[in-house]
């Protein structure tokens, strides 16, 4: 039996693990690997490398499972992108690009370091426990086969770890009533999401929808005139992540306390490097 997990070790785990999958999505190796099987769009490319999974899918289900797109944004790629390079062409460039991702972020010593093939074994035992129904992208994604080499295994198993937690998450924002602008703007206002700039530049809305959803969250008192969170408001997201944290506990308290520990240490040690070579663009996170 294992032990009990201590406050938020769960949580704690996803954000080292979560943004080891998230590294290729601002990855030169990502915008070469696409654009040599013809999608150049930068949308394009993230749309169908995260969508591929679940098939040839089009723009309902892309804005349904990603959710703070907006529609218009999705309908101008999707299903578009999928007479440009099959899902299965896709999913072939998307590991192309994570594995020359992953060697340049982390190096060829610690890509074939016996670490990383212990945080893949880790990483996949969590995700024994984790389950389809009402979680599309992770379905979907759960289907794909597991890499052979530990570091795209490693990837894989973060890949449906996020996308996991993610489908619980979005079932979590529905029940605050909050929209996909509204719930971009508060969690900004946390100073844990995007930037209000990187959020329009790549969500696809404009700065009146960005206002409108501002307006609104004034008047259920969970925003204040500085566009800061109320108390009511943080108390909203903090019922959030809760929630979520409660969705998602199977993966964690199946690989138990020490699992969890013992993947949270070494997961956060290639987030490290990975952050030291410049995995993500400044300024993405904040208020900004």
């Amino acid at each position: 039996m294992t032990s009990p997990l201590p406050e938020r070790a769960a949580r704690r785990c996803h954000n080292v693990i979560n943004p080891l999958h998230s590294t290729h999505y601002f990855s030169p190796d990502l915008s070469r690997e696409l654009t040599a099987v013809g999608v150049s769009d930068s949308r394009a490319a993230y749309f169908a490398v995260r969508a591929a999974a679940m098939g040839p899918v089009g723009a309902g289900v892309v804005t349904a499972a990603f959710f703070n797109f907006h529609p218009g944004l999705v309908a101008r790629h999707v299903p578009a992108v999928w007479e440009t390079a099959s899902p299965q062409v896709v999913l072939a460039a998307r590991a192309r690009a994570v594995d020359a991702t992953l060697r340049r972020l982390l190096g060829e010593e610690t890509v074939a370091a016996k670490e990383t093939a212990e945080a893949a074994q880790l990483a996949l035992r969590a995700t024994e426990a984790c389950t389809r129904h009402a979680r599309p992208l992770y379905a979907a994604h759960a289907d794909l086969p597991v890499p052979d080499e530990p570091h795209l295994a490693l990837w894989h198993a973060a890949t449906l770890l996020r996308e996991h937690r993610g489908d619980g998450h979005l079932a979590v924002l529905l029940a605050a009533d909050l929209d996909p602008v509204e719930a971009l703007v508060t969690h900004t206002a946390t100073g844990k999401g995007m930037s209000p700039k990187w959020a329009l530049g790549t969500r696809g809305w404009s700065r009146e929808d960005w206002d409108a959803a501002c307006g609104r969250l004034r008047e259920r008192g969970l925003l204040g005139a500085d566009d800061e969170l109320t108390e009511a408001g943080t108390a909203l997201r903090g019922e959030i992540e809760a929630e979520t944290d409660r969705l998602d506990r199977a993966p964690y308290e199946h690989l138990g306390a020490a699992g969890v520990e013992r993947l949270t240490d070494l997961a956060g040690a290639l987030l490290t490097r990975a952050l030291t070579a410049g995995a993500f663009p400044e300024g993405m996170i904040g208020k900004g």
